[in-house]
């Protein structure tokens, strides 16, 4: 049987199937779908619990032996196969439909794994898992349904958010499921069920980012060049990948030139922050640096960010990490002679 994510919880009772395969590539939905299944396995007196990765070398055998293997308190137990993007070659595809063909009373098999192809689905051991148990395919979450997926956690939470604070968080989170839900429980914890705009939301985002992405490019708008070099080698020891900085300080340039384009044809500036998103404290930043910087220079750090991207995909040479350092200064208003390298 096939269930989408949402139906999950609503579908379940007290008939434990004696298998379920969630499979999909929003690892937030994923593990949430797994948490409400092992929560009702227990209900249901499944206490005891082993896991299997399915890495390089894996012996499928093992998960028979785990099956028949007597639990030395006679317990009901979980047999969680994490196979993650692993394939299913003829053999291991033959042990798990031989595991399926006579299932324990005593054990319910939860198979989490990432986004199955074509292949995968028409395969025989993915129709056995359809036939004896519950198949929840995990679907992301699209662009133009974020918006209304925020507003459902918000609701969840008592959170009371007006339309521009929804938009801010759908912009903030670019996606990322499990940063909206970080967020939006913070914002429970500080405000509860005090109604929220987008100005209240950016304050406390802005709280939070002293050493993020956010903090970064805050601090370039400032001109803080000593406080911009420090973030960045947080973000480079975290493991932030340099794609992400690009993005950012690529779509800070881009705003700041739409500002001062804007601003020579006669547009107000409230009317240009809506459109392109700035909020909060970061209109006076975006408005004195719009004011300092030349577009000149603005548009020659955009097409340093063009080269960077080059880099970071190795159709050029140069330290990525290096590069947006040069960006960053420039956007500090440092003055650099930004040679092709």
């Amino acid at each position: 049987m096939k269930l989408r994510q949402d139906q999950l919880a609503s579908r379940l009772n007290s008939n434990v199937a004696p298998v379920y395969l969630i499979c999909g590539d929003e690892p937030l939905l994923s593990e949430e779908s797994s948490d409400t299944l092992r929560h009702h396995f227990q209900k249901q007196g499944f206490t005891e619990r082993e896991v299997l990765h399915v890495e390089s070398g894996f012996k499928w055998e093992y998960l028979l032996e785990c099956a028949n293997a007597l639990s030395l308190f006679a317990e009901r137990k979980i047999i969680e196969l994490r196979l993650g993007s692993q394939k299913l070659n003829k053999q291991s595809s033959e042990i798990l439909r031989e595991y399926l063909s006579n299932p324990g009373p005593d054990n319910v098999l939860l198979i989490i794994a990432g986004k199955l192809d074509a292949a995968a689905k028409k395969s025989a051991w993915f129709k056995a898992i359809d036939k004896e148990g519950v198949i929840v395919e995990i679907w992301p979450v699209e662009a133009d349904q974020l918006a209304q997926w925020i507003r459902q956690r918000a609701a969840q939470l008592g959170l009371q958010m007006d339309n521009s604070a929804v938009q801010l968080l759908c912009d903030r989170i670019e996606g990322n499921l499990l940063a909206a839900k970080q967020e939006l429980a913070k914002l429970q914890l500080l405000f509860g069920n005090q109604p929220l705009d987008a100005e209240t939301v950016m304050d406390a985002v802005s709280d939070s980012s002293r050493y993020d992405i956010y903090g970064l490019t805050d601090a370039a708008l400032q001109g803080n060049a000593g406080r911009c070099n420090k973030i960045l080698q947080v973000l480079k020891q975290d493991g932030t990948e340099p794609p992400i900085v690009l993005w950012a300080l690529s779509r800070e340039i881009r705003a700041l030139i739409a500002v001062q384009q804007g601003l020579s044809q006669g547009m107000q500036y409230d009317t240009l922050c809506q459109r392109e998103k700035i909020w909060g404290k970061r209109k006076n930043l975006v408005r004195r640096a719009a004011q300092k910087l030349p577009t000149t220079a603005l548009s020659q750090l955009l097409g340093r960010c063009g080269e960077i991207d080059k880099t970071i995909k190795g159709a050029a040479i140069g330290d990525p990490w290096l590069l947006l350092s040069e960006v960053i200064l420039g956007l500090c208003g440092i003055r650099l002679a930004l040679a092709t390298h």
